[in-house]
């Protein structure tokens, strides 16, 4: 995260006009609201404060947009993991959200919708995430 961050700093000048989609599983779940529990998260992978800052710089780099978040604001709990360790993942729901979609300031007006697809972790087999979707007027 560091290094996308420091490149994008560095170039924020030429980099500010492009409209630019940032994705991924970035394995951080940056806000209380994106954890089952944040106080017992804050020393566990992935919801530590040095991650949380490390992935809000990268954030802030060039004034991302949550695109997910336009749509499930704060403080609604939203998430795209649930581990596999947790039979009842589904009655517990202690699940966090580290998957992201982000646009540029410039692309936000474009956002239609979002969607967390949480049905298909029950599938025969499923992965421990959820798709996340954005849709976007091109």
């Amino acid at each position: 995260m560091d290094d996308i961050a420091e490149y994008y700093e560095q170039r924020k000048a030429t980099l500010a006009q492009r409209k630019m989609l940032l994705c991924g599983d970035f394995n951080v779940a940056p806000s209380e609201n994106d954890v089952w529990n944040h106080k017992q998260l804050l020393k566990i992978v992935s919801h530590t404060p040095i991650e949380i800052g490390r992935l809000d710089r990268l954030f802030k780099s060039l004034n991302f947009v949550d695109a997910v978040r336009k749509f499930y604001p704060e403080p609604q709990k939203i998430y795209s993991w649930w581990s596999y360790r947790n039979p009842n993942w589904q009655t517990n729901n202690k699940g966090r959200r580290l998957d992201h979609i982000w646009v540029t300031p410039n692309l936000q007006d474009r956002l239609l919708n979002a969607q967390i697809i949480k049905e298909l972790r029950l599938g025969n087999r499923p992965s421990d995430h959820v798709p996340v979707l954005v849709e976007i007027k091109l």
